[in-house]
């Protein structure tokens, strides 16, 4: 009987920039944000997942507004490759590794003033306007960096089922972010904290049964995060 190999976490300040896809048809490269301004309180959470080898992207943005107000848009467009984080509108620049990104969305959103009609999209989507929408806003890192690649100790990957696999490496950052919403020409600075997390490999998402994640921030020196995830056996972690 042979000893299970030891297993390592490695990350490079080069994996904040995009990687060369694995062949696996379900390879999936993503990056995460969330902001909110308590005292203004506005915010917002965006997400770009690039699906090179299926000639896609995943792309999300939800901004919270005055009076309960939810701006929202959601596409799959098309891409050529994974050279970079740019789809839909919505553009990821790395500034500097682990310290400065910037995020641009140049697009629309659907204005809901009843954010729970969402729970019927096309729906919503029709009923409601979808207007211009312009956000700008400057990342920067004001925790250390937790998570990165699991690899064998030699530097090695591990064996991994692209059928079962929900990514091959994650990681994790508390944030400030400072910039501004402009949402059918009314404008909103945003000077707040947040998290930020970026994971590439192949992707299913049927491969989590559930899973509960809850970022936590209350200001530049205290932060946390809560994640409770469950696998197909439903057994929580």
């Amino acid at each position: 009987m042979t000893d299970a190999p030891k297993l390592i976490t490695r990350l490079e300040p080069q994996d904040e920039y995009t990687h060369t896809p694995d062949a696996a048809s379900n390879y999936n490269e993503s990056m995460y944000f969330n902001v909110f301004d308590a005292k203004t309180k506005v915010g917002g959470w965006f997400r770009l997942g690039n699906r090179p080898n299926e000639g896609y992207a995943e792309m999300s943005v939800c901004l919270y507004l005055p009076g309960g107000r939810i701006g929202f848009m959601f596409g799959r467009p098309k891409i050529g490759g994974n050279a970079e984080m740019n789809a839909g509108g919505l553009k990821i620049e790395v500034v500097e590794p682990f310290k400065r990104l910037k995020l641009t969305y140049d697009g629309k959103v659907c204005l809901l003033d009843r954010p729970f009609e969402m729970a019927n999209p096309s729906k919503a989507f029709r009923d409601n306007p979808q207007v211009d929408c312009k956000i700008e806003l400057d990342y920067e890192g004001v925790s250390p960096m937790f998570g990165g690649e699991t690899v064998r100790e030699d530097g090695q990957p591990r064996d991994i089922d692209p059928e079962k696999s929900f990514a091959k490496a994650h990681y994790e950052q508390h944030v400030a972010a400072r910039g501004r919403f402009t949402v059918a020409g009314e404008s909103f600075e945003v000077d707040g904290h947040g998290l930020r997390d970026k994971s590439w490999g192949p992707r299913y998402w049927s491969a989590i049964n559930w899973y509960r994640w809850c970022p936590m921030n209350f200001g530049r020196d205290f932060g946390m995060m809560h994640s409770i995830v469950t696998g197909v056996d439903g057994q929580p972690r």
